[in-house]
């Protein structure tokens, strides 16, 4: 019984998504889609050096070019701040005088509470602070 080099090189390819599956490694993947091109190489009628040839080339373009894009991916620009966070950083106007206490700013267009970050700093109405946390439903400001 003698079997085509196409169907090695299946056999190839499904040996090396059997470690893709199981480890999640998208590496493994990327080989098995370059024994598939040295499989349709092979039913093509091209010799071992021309086969193993695409396979490597293969391989090697998809990692170069998809490990980078998946590693950007994976590491994630930050998107929209949303809620609270999207308040964090931004300035308020103090409208009743704001210390370690207590006091109140103007915030986003809504009127917040607010305490400063360092208890014995005070802002007096009219300054601008700036939003450095939210604690419930209380603006920390500095």
């Amino acid at each position: 019984m003698d079997i085509d080099a196409w169907v090695w090189w299946l056999i190839g390819a499904v040996g090396l998504g059997i470690p893709l599956v199981l480890t999640a490694m998208p590496e493994f993947g990327m080989f098995s889609v370059g024994a598939v091109a040295g499989a349709v190489t092979a039913a093509l009628g091209f010799g071992i050096v021309t086969q193993v040839l695409v396979f490597v080339v293969v391989s090697v373009a998809l990692i170069a070019v998809v490990r980078p894009i998946a590693a950007r991916h994976r590491a994630g620009e930050p998107g929209l701040a949303t809620g609270v966070d999207a308040l964090k950083g931004r300035q308020a106007v103090v409208l009743e005088r704001v210390d370690g206490n207590g006091g109140r700013i103007k915030l986003a267009g809504e009127v917040w509470s607010a305490r400063t970050l360092d208890t014995g700093q005070a802002f007096e109405p009219g300054e601008q602070v700036d939003v450095v946390d939210i604690d419930g439903a209380t603006a920390v400001v500095m």
